[in-house]
């Protein structure tokens, strides 16, 4: 069964990337929630959260901080939602464990169950550059 996670870390699909080191991708979702809705991968497959390591986790959570930071240091959010759908009840739809990193804005009425049905962004490549470009003043600020 091939992974379509899998072919985007290998660059075999394409997808808006936010982030990356050795270890994790970030790429904004093809179905956001929100604008700027991020999804945190780890490069080695792993399904859910019974079949990850516990570092592999720290370290989406690691990830989905910087892209919240980033987020929250632009127009796209004043706060975020970050979670992990873990398994076909809990709504997992890829099976390679992810960290969605949703951006929020003060008032914007979000109720999961209703954006399932609406959710697109009119210009993923601006906000993909909005946010690429919040991580690298984080990252340049970090190395300072």
């Amino acid at each position: 069964m091939s992974c379509v996670f899998c072919a985007i870390i290998a660059g075999e699909a394409p997808a808006i990337r936010i982030y990356e080191d050795d270890s994790y991708l970030a790429i904004l979702d093809i179905r956001p929630f929100t604008r700027g809705h991020t999804l945190v991968l780890p490069k080695r497959h792993s399904v859910d959260i019974t079949d990850t390591q516990p570092e592999t986790l720290a370290g989406m959570i690691t990830v989905g901080q910087l892209i919240a930071r980033a987020a929250r240091a632009t127009e796209l959010a004043d706060a975020t939602n970050i979670g992990i759908n873990d398994g076909p009840a809990a709504f997992q739809t890829v099976f390679h464990i992810h960290l969605h990193v949703l951006p929020r804005r003060t008032g914007d009425k979000l109720a999961v169950a209703r954006g399932m049905m609406l959710r697109r962004d009119a210009n993923r490549e601006a906000t993909g550059a909005i946010l690429r470009e919040a991580v690298a003043r984080i990252d340049a600020s970090q190395s300072d």
